[in-house]
């Protein structure tokens, strides 16, 4: 029996967590300092909105997880309803004046008419003029999928459990210590899902680790579709998205991207006009005043994005005389990449027991 011990249990500790547990002769345990159910500043899972809006570059390690990942969401949200998956047409707005903003550096590639993922998501098409909000230059629709968090993560976690992950609390200073939380005594190998404090972590200290500072306000009324737009008038790290959770899991409202930022308070004033841009770009959010006071707000929240200069590090190495492997970086894009990137980081696993794993990108 192989012995592997996965650090961190958001939705990429969990999903590489699952994909490995899946192996009868691998004994799997989770240890981290934060669990589903938690709301932390540090723990960037819940507070995502969570969809498929693929954003990775054309032959980027990025760009192979999300690819790998969608029919894993659609099969997903399609067979086991109780998951907290459904669903939804997106509607993609671009702005050619927002090429070079932080937003629009982020979108360049979901905004694309001739995006990779064309042939990927179901039902893409390019908007006509005619349903173009009026400062918007380009287009796109397609079927994806939303996520209610609160219901996913708890799923996941739930199905490891079935498998015989032992799953505990902890917290580390070196990533080294994992081992000793695997029941056997020792893990043969650690996987690396720390995500933000990947740039704080001893024995791993990824100086290309930051945080991108997302701010939401999540509410009871209901968009009927998600929407986003490249850019803002409002500032260049400010942007328009709106996503309509499942199995009531409210609809999401944002954000921004501000990078470097560990504020952890929400910004009222930013809030004000997250929105309104909201209810702007969709007005059947409010439709009878078409004013912020029509919205039924559930709670505001902060998260941090785990960015990473590079993209997300899915490679192993060896600290010490323990192995490595590590899986994190994905940004605001691990709902998105998650499966993908988990069988990457299972096969290196696997790879170092000597075990054979089919390569599943």
């Amino acid at each position: 029996m192989a012995n592997v011990m996965v650090v961190g249990s958001g939705i990429i500790g969990l999903s590489t967590a699952l994909a490995l547990s899946r192996h009868k002769d691998v004994c799997v345990a989770i240890v981290s300092k934060h669990m589903p159910g938690d709301y932390d500043i540090e723990f960037a899972s819940p507070w995502a909105g969570a969809n498929y809006w693929p954003v990775g570059k054309p032959g980027s390690s990025l760009q192979k997880f999300e690819k790998a990942t969608w029919p894993e969401l659609e099969r997903i949200c399609r067979d086991i309803p109780e998951a907290g998956v459904h669903f939804q047409e997106s509607k993609i707005y671009g702005r050619t004046r927002d090429a070079g903003s932080a937003t629009g550096q982020w979108f360049e590639e979901l905004c694309k008419e001739d995006a990779w993922f064309k042939d990927v998501a179901p039902n893409f098409r390019v908007l006509p003029r005619s349903e173009l909000p009026p400062d918007c230059d380009t287009g796109t629709a397609f079927t994806s999928v939303c996520i209610n968090t609160a219901v996913y993560l708890p799923w996941i976690l739930g199905q490891c459990v079935k498998n015989g992950v032992t799953v505990k609390r902890g917290v580390l200073s070196h990533i080294s210590e994992a081992s000793a939380y695997h029941p056997a005594g020792r893990a043969d190998v650690i996987v690396n899902c720390t995500g933000l404090l990947a740039s704080k972590l001893r024995g791993v200290m990824d100086t290309n680790v930051y945080p991108g500072r997302g701010q939401i306000v999540l509410v009871r009324n209901e968009a009927g579709k998600m929407y986003t737009t490249s850019g803002t008038e409002d500032g260049s790290d400010e942007a328009t998205y709106i996503m309509q959770r499942a199995v009531g899991g409210g609809t999401i409202l944002g954000g921004c991207l501000q990078h470097g930022s560990w504020e952890s308070q929400p910004d009222p004033n930013l809030a004000q006009r997250i929105m309104q841009r909201a209810i702007d770009l969709c007005p059947h959010l409010a439709p009878q005043t078409g004013k912020v006071s029509e919205l039924s707000i559930i709670r505001h929240g902060v998260g941090l994005r785990p960015m990473r200069k590079g993209g997300p590090r899915v490679e192993k190495e060896k600290i010490g005389d323990q192995w490595v492997v590590h899986n994190y970086g994905h940004a605001g894009y691990g709902y998105q990449s998650g499966w993908g990137s988990a069988w990457e980081a299972e096969r290196l696993a696997l790879e170092i027991l000597g075990h054979s794993a089919k390569a599943r990108l």
